[in-house]
């Protein structure tokens, strides 16, 4: 104890310490200086990404939706939709409208690349908070359970796009499209974003595991097999039995017409 009091009394000991001191502020001034600017970098990056955005909003989307995306009478506000929105809507080819309609149809997204749909959605989603662009993780379906996705499919979805994912007509000149093409993550956008007359399925309402099992069901009928031949819209046995009888029986006239004919 008498030898550490003497090294604390030591001059070489307040050295030391401020030797010390001083090496600690410069490390960590040091790693502070390196994190600035790469914080700076990515804000920076940010907001051109974001006046990239609002440059093509103005020149594709403006008219429509309004300067400030308040919308107007030929469309929707887009304050509060999100970056999930613009990316399904843009992504799908459904926006741009190529013509006013009672429903934007898919088509291919040729006129925009993917880092400028990406720049619209990021100014999109500047102006509110709002549904974000579903990660990979949150898309990954390959440990869900399709038999409970086709439950909560068929409660939630079945009554638009009908039990096998066909799609069918809606009121108004509308329909629920086929989902037989649609993607993983264009399937959860849809859910959490609910377009055109799509409601919304927030995670309050269903959690993204049972989204992913409603994927994964999905992703099952987009493969399954047609060992019959024809699958006639996979719409049940009732539909599949009137098409044989119809069949049937105009096979059957067509053949009492022939010997009719033939017994002359």
């Amino acid at each position: 104890m008498k030898f550490l009091a003497a090294r604390r009394r030591s001059p070489l000991a307040a050295v030391a310490m401020l030797l010390i001191a001083l090496i600690g502020i410069g490390a960590g001034y040091a790693v502070i200086a390196n994190a600035r600017p790469a914080e700076a970098a990515a804000v920076a990056s940010t907001e051109t990404q974001v006046e990239q955005g609002k440059r093509l909003y103005l020149e594709g989307c403006a008219s429509c939706h309004g300067m400030q995306s308040q919308g107007t009478s030929q469309g929707p506000t887009l304050v509060g939709v999100g970056a999930a929105s613009v990316d399904f809507q843009v992504g799908s080819g459904r926006m741009p409208m190529a013509a006013p309609g009672s429903q934007a149809v898919a088509r291919d997204p040729a006129q925009y690349t993917d880092d400028q749909i990406a720049a619209m959605a990021a100014y999109v989603a500047s102006l509110a908070p709002g549904p974000a662009i579903p990660t990979a993780e949150d898309v990954n379906f390959e440990s869900a359970d399709a038999a409970q996705g086709g439950v909560l499919f068929r409660t939630n979805c079945s009554q638009c796009h009908q039990a096998a994912g066909q799609g069918g007509a809606l009121t108004q000149g509308k329909w629920a499209p086929s989902l037989m093409q649609a993607e993983p993550k264009e399937i959860y956008e849809a859910m959490i974003t609910g377009p055109q007359s799509m409601p919304v399925f927030s995670n309050a309402t269903i959690p993204t595991q049972d989204k992913q099992a409603i994927i994964k069901y999905i992703d099952t009928l987009q493969t399954l097999p047609d060992p019959g031949g024809l699958a006639l819209g996979r719409l049940g046995p009732v539909p599949e039995t009137v098409f044989l009888w119809t069949a049937v029986f105009a096979a059957l006239i067509g053949v009492a017409i022939w010997i009719g004919i033939k017994a002359r």
